[in-house]
């Protein structure tokens, strides 16, 4: 099951950007943070991906969902324009973000070669 943050998790899991100015990542696990919106046609498509992925890698990644409707300061913190945005987030290293649907054999690839190299 994908976890949902809010400003108040996202905080302590992912990045404390009211205390830092430069990216420091604060979780256990490298993580993917989906941004995105009920009424959006593509996050549905990628939703059950993600899933999958969660139970593939469970135990070596972690995959958060935000709702931008929700959330619209962590939507802004991170310049979100259009949804889905995904965020990369290694344990070491700076993010990276990739915008729209992508195939899961596109996450595969991002999640060894972003999340599980370093």
């Amino acid at each position: 099951m994908l976890e949902h943050l809010t400003k108040e998790t996202f905080l302590q899991k992912v990045f404390n950007y009211e205390t830092n100015q430069d990216w420091k990542f604060e979780g256990e696990l490298p993580c993917i943070i989906d941004f995105y919106a009920d009424w959006c046609m593509p996050c549905k498509m990628v939703a059950p991906i993600l899933e999958e992925l969660s139970k593939e890698y469970a135990g070596k990644i972690n995959i958060y969902k935000v709702d931008t409707e929700e959330e619209q300061e962590l939507a802004a913190v991170f310049g979100i324009r259009s949804i889905p945005s995904l965020l990369f987030c290694p344990k070491n290293g700076q993010p990276q973000m990739a915008m729209g649907a992508l195939p899961k054999e596109s996450f595969k690839k991002a999640i060894e070669d972003v999340l599980l190299k370093a």
